[in-house]
């Protein structure tokens, strides 16, 4: 795979290398056209969120965007809001000055906001930022300006803000859990990934990640032909981050040049033979229906978005009418600047005011 390097966060090589943008989506149409979409978000520098479900490569494609995009000589700074303690994630943020409190280091401490100044700043798990912190992060974004605990001034901060998670962050801003306006910050720009399930290029894929692992011997390695059926009908709750710990497991477990299912993770031929996660023969890989309303949001606001919020063009690309797309958004509580005016001249509209990074 071609790949990059990134700086990290110290300012140093961050000797990893990160994925090449162009070859995450492979041969399959829907993630081709979701990597398109996020290629033009970045460029023109709105904060991007990315959903899928555990697995599916959200940082993988936050990383590859970071090494894509203009800032990639810069720091891509990352925090998962899951992983910090409450205590402890205002001080990760913002940092602090010198002597700001008893115990605190004798130089201060940059926090990950101003890390990522002039480059990018990838919040993971964003769901799970604690309600304490929404208002002052969304302040930071609103004013382009941190405030370390026990410092005189205010800092100034320009970074590419790109978020990820794996809940349905609508739901909890319904259920309070999030604060509607900072949901409408941070999903500018939506990329939603599908889940491996739904995806038309898994053999693609398997030959990928055996190539990575065993490297000029994946040539003369072969799979038995149940455990290509198996790798192909599986539902996969892990995503391709579970199919990728199978196909290592099993790469390192074989004893000749042919992978049987006996070589496969024990878990996965538990699942297979009790079937659970076990996906129907016959799967088109294209057909993905819109399940819930969220979903249907999250659609629609992409392709508004992706149109500067042009009705009738946003319409096109959702194979609907106008008047289906203003009832829409009346429907799924979308604010829009034009709401109520179908029927005026359809110039392009400016980008409705929650919109603005």
């Amino acid at each position: 795979m071609t790949a990059h390097k990134a700086v990290g966060a110290d300012g140093q090589d961050d000797a990893r290398f990160y994925p090449d943008i162009d070859e995450l989506g492979n041969d399959d149409p829907s993630c081709k056209a979701l990597i398109e979409r996020a290629k033009r978000l970045i460029d023109r520098r709105l904060p991007v969120l990315i959903l899928g479900e555990s697995g599916t490569g959200k940082e993988c494609l936050a990383r590859a965007l970071h090494a894509y995009s203009q800032r990639r000589n810069a720091a891509l700074v990352t925090l998962n809001c899951a992983a910090i303690p409450e205590n402890l994630i205002e001080s990760e943020l913002y940092g602090y000055a010198r002597g700001a409190f008893s115990g605190a280091l004798s130089a201060g401490m940059k926090g990950r906001l101003m890390q990522a100044h002039k480059g990018t700043l990838f919040l993971d798990e964003i769901g799970d930022m604690p309600a304490s912190q929404q208002m002052r992060f969304l302040r930071v974004l609103s004013e382009k300006e941190v405030a370390p605990l026990g410092a005189s001034a205010p800092v100034r901060v320009d970074f590419q803000l790109i978020c990820a998670t794996h809940q349905d962050l609508f739901a909890r801003v319904e259920g309070g859990t999030f604060r509607e306006d900072l949901y409408y910050r941070i999903a500018v720009g939506i990329v939603s990934l599908p889940p491996l399930r739904e995806r038309g290029d898994r053999a693609l894929l398997i030959n990928k990640i055996l190539g990575e692992e065993l490297g000029a011997a994946a040539a003369t390695v072969a799979l038995a032909d149940n455990v290509v059926d198996l790798l192909m009908t599986h539902r996969w709750p892990g995503n391709v981050r579970q199919l990728s710990a199978a196909l290592r497991y099993a790469c390192a477990v074989r004893t000749g040049d042919r992978i049987e299912v006996g070589d496969l993770p024990l878990d996965l031929l538990t699942m297979r033979s009790s079937g659970r996660h076990e996906q129907p023969r016959v799967v088109e890989a294209t057909q993905i229906v819109t399940r819930n309303r969220h979903q249907e949001r999250e659609r629609i606001m992409a392709a508004l978005v992706e149109r500067r919020w042009n009705i009738s063009a946003a319409a096109r690309d959702l194979g609907v009418c106008r008047a289906s797309v203003y009832r829409k958004l009346k429907e799924l509580r979308i604010p829009h600047v034009r709401d109520g005016i179908a029927g005026q001249a359809d110039e392009p509209a400016p980008m409705h005011l929650a919109a603005v990074a």
